[in-house]
């Protein structure tokens, strides 16, 4: 019968490796990384932010708090932290504030600027700003927001102020653009109606027509009563 094993020099048993070949040992000690061809394969899926046609004007980390109306007493509660980004959109002219969450990535506030929005100093802070909006879609329904940002120092605090102040800037520009194209095209189409109704022949034929009607009325009213006056 084989022996399936021997006593060491101590009367321990120290199993058979007579018959282990050299090639079986150093594949069995060497690094293995089998590779296994996925059952399923899934498409890569390109998540939207909205953000792909906008340029970004500036981005910075900060902290951003909420004026709480509902409760009583009303109070500031922190809204959350993370990247706060001002966009502009160059084919439509508009720019809009964006504030993300860290690591989930939720809106916490999303708002256009616009030329009547002001950034006033928190309570004398070099580092925090306090602006009202008239609507934030943070919720995907529009609502008039209180909101204070607080930055890590006061150099942050003032890139964002002058970053701002450009913002409010073109979309002033953009709305008196606005309403001078709309004035001069609503110039130009009362004028081109009222070159339409002094050139327009179908409308001269038309008033000439009724002109020589009312004289020919007028001629039969004098026929009729001279006919009267000499009976």
């Amino acid at each position: 019968m084989e022996n399936l094993g021997k006593t060491d020099p101590d009367g321990e048993t120290a199993a058979n490796t007579s018959n282990v070949s050299e090639d079986a040992v150093a594949a069995t000690e060497g690094d293995h990384d089998p590779y296994f061809e996925p059952v399923v394969t899934l498409p890569e899926i390109q998540i939207k932010t909205n953000e792909e046609e906008e340029e970004e004007m500036v981005k910075l980390r900060c902290k951003l708090f909420r004026y709480h109306t509902i409760e009583s007493p009303a109070e500031w509660k922190e809204r959350g932290t993370g990247d706060v980004k001002i966009l502009k959109n160059g084919y439509k002219k508009t720019v809009r504030l964006l504030m993300r969450q860290d690591k989930t990535l939720k809106i916490r506030a999303n708002h256009y600027i616009t030329p009547y929005m002001e950034l006033k100093p928190n309570c004398g802070s070099d580092r925090a700003w306090v602006w009202s909006v008239v609507a934030d879609f943070a919720d995907e329904e529009p609502k008039q927001e209180l909101f204070a940002i607080r930055f890590a120092n006061a150099e942050n605090a003032r890139l964002f102020k002058e970053v701002f102040d450009e913002a409010r800037g073109i979309v002033t520009v953009a709305e008196v653009k606005t309403k001078e194209d709309e004035e001069k095209r609503r110039s130009d189409e009362l004028k081109e109606e009222v070159d339409t109704k002094t050139t327009d022949p179908t409308d001269k034929s038309k008033a000439e027509d009724k002109t020589a009607d009312d004289v020919s009325k007028q001629l039969e009213k004098m026929t009729v009563k001279g006919d009267q006056t000499k009976e």
